[in-house]
């Protein structure tokens, strides 16, 4: 073990970031797909799916506990676990709502807040339960409903024209 690690805390930060990086490595190419997404609401929806999947998984929460526990003791290990997993999904987010914005999918002004709103709106309400609460089951089509109530939200505030035309158009074809 020492081999590999020189003493105690930096196989301790090596645990506590383990998964993180490649998840949210992983999340950054759904995220810039949805930029080029031609159904926006289907697109947003699967990755707020997707986004609460990941971040309800049991071992990611584990170590999402673990670096907050020890926040005070490893500031630099606490940052870095932000950085490489939700500051760095704000960002990619914060791109592809930028995209969408310019393609008149999305209205807005500060693309970086509505990325902040938008990962709140699907995983705030989870994620606050089980840090306070541990990890009780929470069941896929519950996870689901809550991805889709946010997705719902934030496109009620930023929907951009192109996507009422679009929704208008389908619910007059469907009359």
């Amino acid at each position: 073990m020492y081999k590999r690690f020189r003493d105690k805390q930096t196989l301790f930060r090596a645990v506590a970031l383990g998964s993180v990086e490649h998840v949210s490595r992983d999340f950054q190419f759904q995220v810039a797909a949805v930029a080029d997404a031609t159904d926006v609401r289907a697109a947003l929806r699967d990755l707020a799916r997707s986004y609460v999947k990941a971040v309800m998984n049991p071992v990611l929460l584990r170590r999402r506990q673990l670096v907050l526990r020890e926040a005070g003791r490893f500031p630099d290990l606490a940052r870095r676990y932000h950085d490489s997993g939700p500051r760095r999904t704000i960002g990619a987010l914060t791109t592809a709502f930028a995209q969408l914005a310019e393609r008149g999918e999305l209205q807005m002004h500060d693309p970086r807040l509505a990325a902040t709103q938008f990962a709140f709106l699907v995983i705030g309400e989870p994620l606050d339960k089980v840090m306070f609460r541990g990890l009780g089951r929470r069941s896929r089509r519950e996870l689901n409903a809550v991805a889709d109530a946010g997705v719902e939200v934030f496109l009620a505030a930023y929907e951009g024209p192109n996507q009422t035309t679009r929704l208008r158009g389908s619910a007059n074809s469907n009359s």
